[in-house]
């Protein structure tokens, strides 16, 4: 059985396991990075907001954007709380256009980054995780490790952070989430846009991707989504007549669904605290908020770059920027909440609408 060491150990994968790396590898610190095995499929979640563009330039990777097979956002049509499709144009952020990824080859580029400032990557399975006399014990199959202080990456699971904080959660959003290919004889060249439509058993996002295939989700609660709907191609196309812009998207273009869409988790949740002694979660493990934010990403890299910062921090004993920490995520989240609550209270046409009626609750505080 073979034993490694190492200031700071970074459980999960993900952007921001991948941030906080290339973080602590700038402060010239030694990161166990503990990942496990990536299944290499699609999954949800394409919109970088423009505020993660300082994020990515402060880490240095911003020139990942510029990859042919991401594409600016310059355009965001909506039908929310009315029937007209609203156009929101990019112009109106400082920091530049959004950007449509493709998720799976950021995070591709993003790990390779990583492993070239020479972070030590381990592909494992972490069975156990105790901390003991001031240091962190950590089995990883037939390997064990040991670290000062450990940062959770590992998502709304938040595995290790759980048993150090409470954990909360506003709401059980789940998202019916597929992707598109074009019909090979089809002759309408698609418009590069994204479009977000709300139906009277949720609301849908659909982006065009630099590869022209199409990134559809549907937003609901776990109770609306029909039985085999993961099974049966036919019950998201019962689903999709519901809206008006996006179905005359998908037909006019001539995308055509050819397997069921997966389900994922797209809940709000959150860790308070968010961090603790020789502890700090990120990324979803510290807060994980409703997609219509469209900042999960930005969060990623925030908490990424703002906990590796106090981690460093905290090795040399000063605790102070660690508690900060735990006290700007407590309050984004209060933020958000606030946030959340006012957008989907513009949205009065499906008042009546077990969904909305759920939405319309006071959050939790």
């Amino acid at each position: 059985m073979t034993r490694q060491r190492a200031p700071i150990a970074i459980i999960g994968g993900g952007i921001s396991g991948a941030a906080a790396c290339l973080r602590l590898a700038a402060l010239d610190i030694d990161v166990l990075w503990i990942t496990p095995l990536v299944n290499g499929t699609d999954k949800p979640g394409e919109h970088l907001a423009a505020a993660a563009r300082p994020l990515l330039a402060q880490l240095g990777i911003e020139d990942l954007l510029d990859r042919h097979y991401h594409r600016a956002a310059n355009t965001l049509f909506s039908a929310w709380g009315s029937d007209p499709l609203v156009e929101r144009n990019a112009i109106v952020h400082l920091e530049g256009p959004a950007t449509v990824l493709d998720r799976m080859a950021f995070e591709r580029d993003l790990t390779e980054r990583v492993l070239s400032r020479g972070v030590h990557q381990v592909e494992a399975m972490l069975t156990v995780a105790e901390r003991c006399d001031d240091l962190w014990h950590l089995q990883l199959g037939k390997t064990t490790a040991q670290a000062s202080f450990l940062l959770d990456a590992t998502g709304r699971n938040a595995s290790i952070a759980r048993h150090y904080a409470r954990r909360y959660r506003a709401d059980r959003l789940a998202a019916l989430y597929t992707f598109l290919e074009r019909a090979p004889d089809a002759d309408v060249e698609p418009t590069q846009a994204t479009l977000i439509e709300s139906t009277s058993t949720g609301w849908w996002y659909a982006a065009l991707r630099a590869n022209k295939s199409l990134a559809l989700n549907f937003y609901t609660d776990p109770a609306l989504i029909p039985r085999q709907a993961t099974r049966d191609t036919a019950v998201l196309q019962t689903l999709l007549q519901e809206t008006r812009y996006i179905s005359r998207w998908i037909a006019d273009v001539g995308f055509s669904l050819d397997s069921p869409p997966r389900i994922a988790r797209a809940d709000t949740t959150w860790i308070a605290p968010a961090a603790g002694a020789g502890w700090a979660a990120i990324g979803d493990a510290a807060a994980a908020f409703d997609p219509l934010s469209s900042h999960g990403m930005t969060t990623a890299l925030w908490t990424a770059i703002t906990a590796a910062d106090a981690a460093a921090a905290a090795l040399s004993g000063q605790t102070t920027p660690l508690a900060r920490y735990a006290d700007r995520v407590a309050a984004g989240v209060q933020d958000f909440l606030h946030s959340r609550s006012s957008i989907y209270s513009q949205e009065t046409r499906f008042a009546d609408q077990p969904f909305w009626q759920q939405r319309r609750i006071p959050d939790p505080a």
